[in-house]
């Protein structure tokens, strides 16, 4: 029930205090899971914090110390443990605490659970797709590098990447590598690069370790985060064994930090040897066809009509006037057949002829109208006649019939 105040009436501190004390007693006995951080002991209570290993909160947790001795020597800081505790209210101090009774250290196989079951969760989820990762640049401006301080990734990523490419730059980002406080400063180290927008890639590397140790890495805060980011991570985590679910979420895994460095930066002797073969290649392809137009030139040339153009219009000359002297013969023969056909035609139409007939003595007698008398009977009596000759015609009038 809320509680009825007002200025004139407000309730008292002690008050208020007992009524959250007796709410949190309400609560009862229960199980939580954390990591223990900040453990101290004091001769017969143990103080500790249990930090959430994802959200950034923790609470203070009080216990006899027969209970954390019990709990075995497993009971350190970074520990992952299940704590079995009553949560508790102090009035006098306003503060709040788990007084525990039990303690149990996570096993390595109930941490492999665990974080199967978040690698299912994050898989079902599309993190792990793999058509978002995206392909790393062929040679990156500047790298940014996530490691712990002088460690030996450090050293294998800078070492070997300069060999490869001495003229590569990288940003490094010192951070916790493992512990309480590791994903939360390789989170923050991977936000700082991943705004510089002269980092083109991102290396997370570690050396190898067991499986607590690299727990850091398979933090579902850091796994969002990387696959959050605008600019493609290299997870370089442990050895070839060691797989964190980083390595699922990173656009490129590497088997090592040597191999990471391997991966985003290539070897200048590599490169100019290719250069050097796509020189030679290119070089051969283009004589190949310079000597294959070259060979298909000559033989071009070679045949006769380029050869000898001349002697082409020699023979076309020679087609052309053998055919005009064939067209000139048959013309001639033609028109003498024609001519003799002709005269032929000449000698009958003389025989023929009437005037032919009239040259041999005979006459032909017409009327005025040209039309010829036929028979002596179609004459009368002064009848005007024309009589023609093969030489001319005289007219005549018939006298008697």
């Amino acid at each position: 029930m809320a509680l009825e105040t007002s200025p004139e009436s407000p309730t008292p501190v002690r008050t208020v205090l007992q009524l959250v004390g007796g709410w949190v007693a309400k609560l009862g006995r229960i199980w939580v899971e954390g990591q223990i951080t900040e453990l101290n002991r004091r001769a017969g209570t143990v103080y500790f914090t249990l930090r959430d290993p994802v959200a950034n909160v923790s609470v203070r947790v009080v216990c006899p110390r027969a209970v954390c001795d019990a709990g075995g020597p497993a009971v350190i800081d970074g520990a992952r443990v299940v704590v079995h505790a009553k949560p508790d209210f102090y009035i006098n101090r306003g503060s709040f605490a788990l007084s525990a009774f039990e303690i149990r250290p996570v096993g390595v196989g109930e941490l492999l659970a665990r974080l199967e079951r978040l690698k299912q969760l994050l898989a079902s989820e599309g993190v792990f797709n793999v058509e978002r990762k995206r392909p790393l640049p062929f040679l990156p401006g500047t790298i940014g590098l996530i490691c712990g301080r002088d460690s030996a990734a450090e050293r294998d990523v800078l070492d070997n990447a300069r060999r490869r490419w001495p003229a590569v730059r990288f940003k490094v980002e010192n951070t916790a590598v493992q512990g309480t406080y590791a994903a939360g400063e390789v989170i923050d180290a991977l936000a700082r690069l991943d705004a510089d927008r002269d980092v083109e890639v991102i290396i997370i590397a570690r050396g190898g370790g067991s499986l607590e140790d690299l727990l850091a890495f398979s933090d579902e805060a850091l796994v969002r985060a990387v696959a959050a980011a605008r600019t493609p991570v290299v997870s370089a985590i442990g050895h070839e064994q060691d797989t964190p679910l980083l390595d699922y979420v990173a656009d490129v895994r590497a088997s090592t930090p040597t191999d990471a460095a391997k991966k985003t930066v290539p070897d200048v002797r590599e490169q100019l040897t290719l250069v050097r073969q796509l020189r030679d290649r290119g070089r051969r392809c283009l004589s190949g066809r310079v000597e294959r137009e070259v060979q298909w030139l000559t033989g071009i040339r070679s045949r006769p009509a380029l050869a000898d153009p001349v002697r082409e219009v020699e023979r076309q000359a020679e087609a052309i006037g053998t055919l005009r002297d064939r067209a000139r013969r048959c013309l001639s023969s033609a028109l003498d057949r024609a001519s003799d056909d002709l005269s032929h035609t000449r000698g009958r139409l003389v025989a023929l002829s009437p005037a032919a007939t009239l040259e041999r003595g005979y006459a032909v007698v017409q009327r005025p109208d040209e039309s010829v008398v036929a028979s002596a009977v179609e004459v009368k009596k002064d009848d005007e006649l024309l009589v023609r000759f093969h030489d001319g015609r005289i007219t005549v009038r018939a006298d008697t019939i």
